[in-house]
């Protein structure tokens, strides 16, 4: 596993909205530690390195050694709340990881060969499912992504949660079904509507769409002729 990142944190003295703005003019987040049968603590942590952790898609998947005031412990991101409107991050909750604590996270998954798949090679779309899969894990062992092989699929084709190798210790939280992570579909109605109307104006389609309106003043012609006789 991987060395954990190091994040600095404060104790806030403040409580409520006040607080909470005046340390966002600090350039810090406001946020709350808790967990490992300890009392909750209301921190701040530094805004820059928040968000630097944010853009890597993997923050609430990450343990950090949050270092507080100069004691540090193990934590894992659990909720990001962001401004509604900027969406930027107000204000970020850390859970304590004790010694073989289990923890509930979301792990992305990479689809691998997509020129190896047939399916997709005649015209087929990966239609994803799933870009994340919920599994319970060892806190010392999170998976930092799950590899989806692709070689072979055909259109129509299904990759379900069976076929992903998990590592030892790693159970998916969905249990009750073989949940679909992926499939291989073909082109879609809309997509193929170009394609037939491309076809309809070829010179062939126009001839044969104008014979019946060509032909239709010959046939009133025969019409008067024929009640003339008459």
């Amino acid at each position: 596993m991987a060395e954990a990142l190091e994040l600095k944190a404060w104790t806030r003295a403040r409580t409520g909205k006040g607080g909470a703005r005046a340390s966002r003019r600090e350039g810090r987040i406001p946020g709350i530690l808790y967990g490992d049968k300890s009392t909750p603590e209301i921190i701040d942590v530094d805004y820059r390195a928040i968000t630097q952790q944010l853009h890597t898609g993997h923050f609430q998947s990450t343990i950090f050694i949050l270092d507080l005031d100069g004691a540090k412990t193990r934590v894992i991101p659990r909720q990001v709340q962001l401004d509604p409107i900027r969406d930027f991050p107000i204000h970020v909750d850390f859970m304590r990881v004790g010694e073989h604590s289990l923890v509930t996270v979301e792990v992305p998954v990479r689809f691998l060969n997509e020129a190896a798949s047939p399916g997709i090679k005649r015209g087929g779309i990966l239609n994803i499912v799933r870009h994340e899969i919920p599994v319970r894990c060892p806190a010392d062992a999170i998976p930092e992504h799950f590899d989806v092989d692709l070689t072979g699929l055909e259109i129509g084709d299904s990759v379900h949660i069976s076929a992903i190798k998990l590592p030892e210790g790693v159970k998916p939280t969905i249990t009750e079904r073989d949940f679909t992570v992926a499939t291989i579909v073909g082109r879609t109605a809309e997509e193929a509507a170009p394609a037939a109307a491309a076809a309809a104006a070829e010179p062939g389609a126009e001839e044969a769409a104008a014979t019946p309106a060509e032909a239709a003043p010959e046939k009133d012609k025969d019409e008067k002729e024929k009640k003339k006789k008459d």
